[in-house]
């Protein structure tokens, strides 16, 4: 084999504990006593030694609502060596959060260090938006926190100017937690092409943080992804 057509596709020196292969790929550098949280299913490939416990107690303990479909599990991975995860093609965003918070959708949460405090949320108001659930993961603290989204997403500066920032729903990957939410009804332009009926409801932050937002709007795109 000529090594020189794959050598464009072999893995870099790692940098950093999480880094992105490609933008649908995540490589985690795995060592002992740094353990991680990942979505059950999402492992690919690893180097070295790393085991897995799908599905520990403290996740039974605090994930009870994914079972009912809002999200998915997750399996704790420990050892030493290269992990790389991935969940069927969808884009990679990897965050390092510096004594922050965020709130994920829990079906694009991908991976996390286990020392961050998590914990399953009831999100206020979300009953009323269509496909979207009412349950989201918490993420709090110090480490590396790695996100899927359909498409390249768009992070957005909350606190750049005045202005409020409003977002589809089912377009909403994640925010920080202590941005103002609130929802909203307004006319919706792709009703004009057959998307809906013209009017439509987003959600309004405002304040010091960001939100991630993915390009697909359709809900259903999660759910053909998981076949």
């Amino acid at each position: 084999m000529d090594q020189q057509l794959i050598a464009g596709y072999a893995p870099s020196q790692p940098a950093a504990r999480m880094e992105n292969h490609g933008p649908h790929m995540l490589k985690v550098v795995m060592q002992s006593g740094h353990d991680l949280f990942a979505r059950v299913g999402s492992m690919i490939a690893y180097e070295g030694f790393v085991q897995y416990e799908p599905n520990p107690p403290a996740v039974r303990q605090r994930a009870s609502q994914w079972l009912t479909g809002e999200g998915a599990p997750l399996m704790r991975c420990h050892g030493d060596g290269l992990l790389y995860l991935a969940d069927y093609g969808a884009n990679v965003v990897i965050l390092n959060l510096n004594d922050e918070s965020i709130s994920v959708n829990g079906t694009n949460l991908l991976a996390f260090d286990a020392h961050l405090e998590w914990g399953v949320q009831r999100v206020k108001g979300m009953a009323k938006f269509a496909g979207q659930g009412l349950f989201n993961v918490a993420v709090t603290g110090t480490g590396w926190v790695a996100l899927t989204t359909r498409g390249q997403p768009v992070v957005v500066d909350c606190g750049r100017g005045d202005d409020e920032t409003s977002v589809d729903p089912d377009a909403l990957v994640a925010w920080s937690t202590h941005l103002k939410m609130k929802g909203k009804r307004s006319f919706k332009a792709s009703a004009m092409i057959g998307r809906g009926s013209g009017e439509a409801y987003q959600l309004g932050f405002s304040g010091q943080g960001f939100v991630v937002v993915q390009p697909s709007e359709d809900s259903a795109d999660r759910l053909r992804a998981r076949g």
